[in-house]
């Protein structure tokens, strides 16, 4: 389980190739398939101009991140559409966190971003969350994706790192609030998910310990 070196990377970053085997990749899809199925895929807007991103998405956790024109950027303990609450975090994915991490408490929110053909996510902060200071952790499932690695300031160079299904990525220490996104999806090259494209898991702390 060897992570890539932290330069020229900012500190706190870290890359685990293939982190998952297959047999495990194909486990986790599994959990997606049964927790959208209590959590149906939404499709998030943006704030004031009530744009739709090009990404639908679920939760797994107590909480979950959500967003619309009206209310903005921001967690919530259920589901916008149904009501009900958000299925649990799977294990592998708690076990994950405590292996990348070393975090003395578990995440609270987990993303399920679904890349559909043509879907992307532009360069932004994950800062939505009262306790900063925790680490992000992200799993890639399904088609490569181009991942985007800025500095702390819009603008400026990107580092562009292409992630496959089973990479994990940590933004700890001074990589949590640099600029990040996904520019390209490479559709259509996994079998993976069904019904094409790439799934994203994004664990989060929302509240400080």
């Amino acid at each position: 389980m060897n992570s890539t070196p932290a330069r020229p990377y900012p500190e706190g970053f870290a890359h685990y190739p293939l982190y998952f085997s297959p047999q495990e990749q194909v486990a986790l899809i599994e959990a997606v398939k049964a927790g959208v199925a209590q959590a149906p895929f939404f499709q998030p807007t943006m704030p004031r101009t009530g744009a739709p991103l090009s990404v639908v998405m679920s939760n797994f956790g107590p909480l979950g991140w959500v967003t619309d024109k009206d209310k903005g950027y921001r967690y919530e303990a259920a589901h916008p559409k149904t009501g009900q609450p958000w299925p649990a975090l799977p294990e592998s994915l708690g076990a994950l966190w405590d292996a990348v991490t070393g975090y003395d408490v578990r995440p609270e929110a987990c993303l399920i971003n679904w890349y559909k053909d043509g879907a992307k996510m532009g360069l932004h902060v994950d800062n939505d969350e009262r306790d900063v200071r925790a680490p992000v952790v992200s799993v890639s499932l399904g088609d490569p994706a181009m991942f985007r690695l800025g500095g702390q300031k819009r603008g400026g160079s990107t580092h562009g790192i292409k992630l496959f299904s089973g990479d994990v990525v940590v933004l700890a220490g001074d990589a949590r609030l640099c600029y990040h996104g996904v520019s390209k999806v490479y559709y259509g090259q996994s079998a993976l998910v069904p019904r094409g494209g790439r799934i994203n898991l994004t664990m989060r702390r929302v509240n400080p310990v």
